[in-house]
């Protein structure tokens, strides 16, 4: 790819988002410290994420031109294969911006390296110089993390890089009908999971915790062994959590494997409040409420993170 510009996407620091909760950094610091709350370290996390982040374009500005979009607005930026992207902030921002991204490398930064476990930020600041040099070589090897598709009846589509939530948006029951390997059963339970292989050490994974524990069997080996995917396979886990036997549900279909010929199809029956969340985000879903049917499947694209 002949890359002409880097597109930096970030997030708003927490202090950033207390002073907008507040209206200003005083009022802020007078609630944080009246709630007993240490309102240095927002200040220093504040601190040492705009260190990176200058870090990063005057590196950047020696060899190509740049662009800083905030997450807020990657649902509306258009990319072109011009573009590298980067990416710094915590893993949950690359997970969101390789949705958007067209199968476009991604570079994950991590900025502060002490606070951020960094499971999908690869790079610092220190080594971007390196990184963006070799890149403009050729250079570069990425890793391919496969994606989840939704597709609703009436065109709507989203993608998940971690797993979906099929549901209702509260803490009431989710009513729907599902449909897996041609069988069809009517269920109430508290939502779907769906997970790809780089979402399996999180929200899945605790799922498998809570069965091993209700049997008593919550061995690591076993949790690896049933949770955990590559993050390139061509599958996904489905699980539906606390399903309830009831006169009009059943439990029968409660797990399974979603592949490129094996889709997972969900009716809803929920007049109002039923969503699908993508990677555990609010802003990101879709409405899914009665006459609502969705389709689940392995998306085309492939997040593509530069290892």
């Amino acid at each position: 790819m002949n890359f002409e510009r880097v597109i930096i996407i970030r997030d708003k620091t927490r202090l950033e988002q207390l002073i907008e909760r507040f209206n200003s950094k005083a009022q802020a610091k007078f609630y944080i410290e009246r709630s007993e709350g240490n309102f240095g370290y927002y200040e220093i996390e504040h601190d040492t994420f705009y260190q990176s982040l200058n870090k990063i374009q005057k590196t950047i500005s020696k060899r190509l031109k740049y662009k800083v979009i905030d997450r807020s607005f990657l649902p509306t930026y258009i990319f072109t294969e011009q573009d590298l992207v980067l990416a710094i902030g915590q893993d949950g921002l690359v997970a969101n911006t390789a949705k958007y991204v067209n199968g476009l490398p991604i570079i994950g930064v991590n900025p502060d390296s002490e606070r951020y476990d960094g499971v999908l930020l690869k790079h610092t600041p220190d080594d971007l110089s390196t990184v963006i040099k070799n890149v403009l070589k050729g250079e570069y090897a990425t890793k391919q993390v496969t994606m989840a598709k939704a597709v609703l009846n009436d065109g709507q589509t989203l993608l998940a890089f971690n797993d979906f939530y099929i549901g209702a948006d509260s803490h009431v029951s989710s009513r729907y009908d599902i449909e897996f390997k041609g069988k069809k059963e009517r269920q109430s339970s508290s939502g779907v999971i769906v997970s790809t292989g780089a979402g399996s050490t999180g929200w899945l994974s605790s799922i498998f915790n809570m069965k091993n524990n209700i049997i008593g069997h919550s061995t690591v080996s076993e949790r690896e062994n049933r949770a955990q995917m590559d993050w390139g396979d061509n599958k996904l886990v489905f699980v539906v959590r606390e399903p309830f036997l009831s006169k009009v549900t059943q439990t029968n279909i409660g797990f399974g494997i979603i592949t490129k010929k094996q889709t997972l199809k969900i009716e809803s029956n929920m007049p109002t409040k039923g969503v699908i969340f993508s990677d555990g985000i609010e802003s990101d879903f879709l409405n899914f409420n009665s006459g609502s049917h969705v389709e689940i499947g392995i998306a085309d694209e492939k997040a593509n993170l530069i290892i």
